[in-house]
């Protein structure tokens, strides 16, 4: 079978996991180890457009054919398969079962063990595939916490755009090779310094570089439709795009003048009320009149403030008011009174003696009656010193009096004079009893 890129996609189309077929594949290949580089274009081309077992396959089938040239020193594959091995081993690799995983680990483990490729090429490789066990690793949800959702979902707007991207990419990967086959053989055969072979060989050539024309052609042609479709998806993406930019601009333009009348309105509100203005401006209802005549409220006689009770003072009358003390001077000055409890000084009106004494009916007078009245005006009215004890139950309140002002009377004279007679004659005998 003559070597073209439909019989290189057959033979690869027709491979499976059974050792025969591999080996069978890999010596048809080496035979045209002069279109290396080719084949393994389209090698890569059908890996990534199979699943993972098909790819599995392909792997296998590079390395049958890399190992027999390196065991056979020819390395036209080898210098084909090193720049695209690291890729084609990642494509095959990524989202593969774990069985399908370590069956590429051992493959590749055998290249390093039997230095298939260079020591840069073997470290790619093996790069590439640490790097994918790491991102499955790190991708993986934790078995508490952690978001559910950690994955966003494609958009449905994009979600059509997915398959026609797609097919784009597959589309583009085929019409390349197909292309660049044409070209080169177009150039050999349009090559002025290319001798004219036989009319016989010339004509197969022609017809074969038709052929490649050809499928070069409907390659091309399956390209554009595709990214044709393409280009409407997102043109149709686009408009809606556009329409929902126009709505929403009138949305803000509706909403930013809205915001404008309220705030106008707030400060409006908030005008009349530092003004003192009342009203429903809920309901858009004038505001009353707020003038200072109007605001003043009517004074009745039930709004009129009530006169205040009169209240009963607290402070006590005056002893003198109660006991009327008989003392011989009169007009004499109003002695000053200090306290010793903190309250409020109580003045005594000086007592008139020109007065007569009121009658009042004799109580009968215990013995020694006479005798402690005597002591007491024997001893002189004045603050008593820190420490002394109060006796006879007698107030706290003491009373600071001059003794020569309050007792100017009594320096002359009778003591019992002004008394009646029988109470001063019973004082007497009292007294000199004791």
């Amino acid at each position: 079978m003559a070597y073209t890129d439909d019989a290189v996609r057959a033979k690869l189309s027709a491979l499976n996991e059974t050792q025969e077929s591999i080996v069978t594949v890999a010596q048809w290949v080496m035979f045209h180890r002069r279109h290396a580089d080719r084949t393994a274009q389209l090698w890569m081309q059908r890996l990534k457009d199979s699943g993972a077992n098909k790819r599995l396959n392909l792997v296998y089938l590079a390395n049958e054919v890399a190992q027999q040239s390196k065991a056979r020193r020819k390395d036209d594959f080898l210098l084909a398969f090193s720049p695209i091995i690291a890729e084609a081993t990642a494509t095959a690799y990524k989202g593969a079962t774990h069985e399908v995983q370590q069956k590429l680990r051992r493959v590749v483990e055998v290249w390093r063990q039997r230095q298939i490729f260079e020591l840069p090429i073997q470290e790619a490789v093996e790069a590439r595939i640490d790097d994918l066990d790491k991102a499955r690793s790190s991708g993986k949800k934790p078995l508490l916490g952690g978001s559910l959702f950690s994955g966003s979902p494609t958009p449905k707007e994009v979600q059509p755009l997915i398959p026609l991207q797609t097919s784009v990419l597959k589309a583009t990967n085929a019409s390349e090779p197909a292309l660049s086959s044409a070209n080169i053989e177009y150039e050999k055969l349009t090559d002025p310094a290319t001798a004219v072979p036989t009319a016989p060989v010339h004509a197969a050539r022609l017809s074969a570089l038709v052929k490649l024309l050809a499928n070069a052609e409907g390659a091309v042609t399956e390209s554009i439709k595709a990214r044709t479709a393409l280009v409407e998806a997102l043109e149709k993406l686009l408009r809606n795009n556009r329409q929902s930019l126009a709505s929403e601009d009138a949305q803000l333009t509706e909403v930013t003048d809205r915001k404008a009348t309220i705030e106008a309105r707030k400060r409006e509100v908030e005008d009349s009320i530092m003004r003192g203005l009342s009203g429903d401006y809920g309901n858009g209802s004038p505001a009353v009149d707020a003038t200072p005549e109007s605001l003043e409220l009517p004074r009745d006689s039930a709004s009129a403030d009530p006169e205040r009770p009169q209240i009963e003072e607290l402070t006590p009358p005056p002893i003198e008011s109660l006991t009327h003390i008989s003392t011989p001077g009169a007009n004499t000055i109003e002695p000053t009174i200090t306290t010793t409890t903190g309250t409020d000084i109580i003045h005594e009106q000086t007592p008139n003696h020109t007065n007569p004494a009121p009658t009042v009916p004799t109580p009968p007078v215990p013995a020694g009656a006479g005798s402690d009245l005597l002591s007491s005006l024997s001893v002189p009215l004045g603050r008593p010193h820190a420490g002394s004890p109060i006796t006879n139950g007698s107030s706290a309140k003491k009373r600071k009096i001059d003794e020569g002002e309050e007792f100017a009377g009594f320096g002359s004279g009778d003591a019992m004079d002004g008394l009646d007679d029988d109470v001063a004659e019973m004082l007497r005998k009292d007294s000199a009893g004791f």
